[in-house]
């Protein structure tokens, strides 16, 4: 008689598209809220360099042990991920004592989609 327990799999949060095309119509205040709090979290050089790590890491997610030569401090590296989560830009998974970082990337085709241009 086996002791193995089925774990149900949990489906990942959806994070709701940030708006439409600028040139569509103009943004609702929620929508303006939202997109500029993702704007805002890659508006800093270490964060944007720290998403870029991350983005480009092998299989779109590194752990932190792999992401924190950045030219500031651990704590400050974790600070600036978890500013980048809050933004809904990135998502984290605790794996033993290390957590792994990936790029939501429905959230990344929202954003390229809002600064689509039409011509």
């Amino acid at each position: 008689m086996s002791n193995t327990k089925v774990l149900p799999l949990l489906e990942p949060e959806a994070v709701a598209p940030c708006c439409p095309p600028l040139t569509e119509r103009p943004l609702t205040a929620d929508e303006a809220e939202r997109t500029a709090a993702m704007f805002k979290a890659l508006g800093d050089p270490v964060r944007l360099r720290l998403f870029s790590l991350v983005a480009s890491h092998e299989g779109g997610e590194a752990c932190v042990c792999d992401i924190s030569d950045v030219g500031v401090s651990q704590p400050t590296v974790s600070h600036h991920l978890k500013k980048l989560k809050e933004a809904g830009l990135l998502s984290s998974e605790r794996r033993g004592t290390w957590v792994y970082y990936r790029v939501e990337p429905s959230v990344l085709a929202a954003m390229g989609q809002m600064l689509k241009t039409f011509g």
